[in-house]
């Protein structure tokens, strides 16, 4: 076991620019208006073990099933590009089917909102740079992060306002929308190199 700081604050910075809790806030804050109540000890307990078990299990959970990880990578742009296009026009694709804050929790806040593409494709090139130990301390960090941003959204709503947080959800869907076309011609050209 040899951690070492830099590379957990490394892997700490990465990662959180990655997930963009920050930015995510208008989504959580749209989110718990569809369900109700969104439990953040939940979500974010269930976005960390999917990111530790992405670590260790991920390229060979990915090619078990015949699934490289720019193929997945591919399929992740698209949903936050869905997600980016409720965010920037103000209309609903994301249907609640009436299993409420349960379901919102897991699908699609810690998953694929939290512990995402983006987020397991950058675990996978991190293990291949920093030692794991320093990875899963900088995962638990994020983890802890992302439990207060959640847990504090209705405040940050209140002091952001309505129109606030209209800006900045477009702001951020345009930036995730950014992401989502960025993620995607990175690995659809991967892909084709591929082929």
């Amino acid at each position: 076991m040899q951690f070492d700081f830099k590379q957990i604050f490394t892997a700490f910075m990465v990662l959180f620019a990655v997930i963009d809790i920050i930015g995510n806030i208008p989504i959580i804050i749209d989110l718990r208006k569809k369900v109700g109540h969104i439990q953040s000890e939940k979500a974010s307990i269930i976005a960390g073990v999917i990111m530790i078990v992405f670590l260790f299990l991920g390229k060979s959970l990915l090619s078990l099933i015949g699934i490289d990880v720019n193929s997945f990578a591919v399929a992740g742009a698209f949903i936050l590009f869905f997600i980016a296009l409720e965010m920037i026009l103000g209309i609903t694709l994301y249907k609640d089917d009436g299993s409420g804050a349960m379901t919102a929790t897991v699908f699609p806040l810690a998953f694929p909102l939290i512990a995402g593409p983006g987020s397991l494709t950058t675990l996978l090139s991190l293990r291949a740079e920093f030692a794991i130990e320093n990875i899963i301390v900088a995962v638990i960090c994020n983890v802890i992060v992302i439990f207060i941003v959640l847990k504090t959204s209705a405040k940050l709503e209140q002091i952001l306002g309505k129109n606030g947080i209209s800006i900045i959800r477009k702001v951020f869907g345009v930036i995730l929308l950014a992401i989502a076309v960025k993620l995607f011609a990175h690995n659809i050209k991967a892909l084709f190199e591929l082929a």
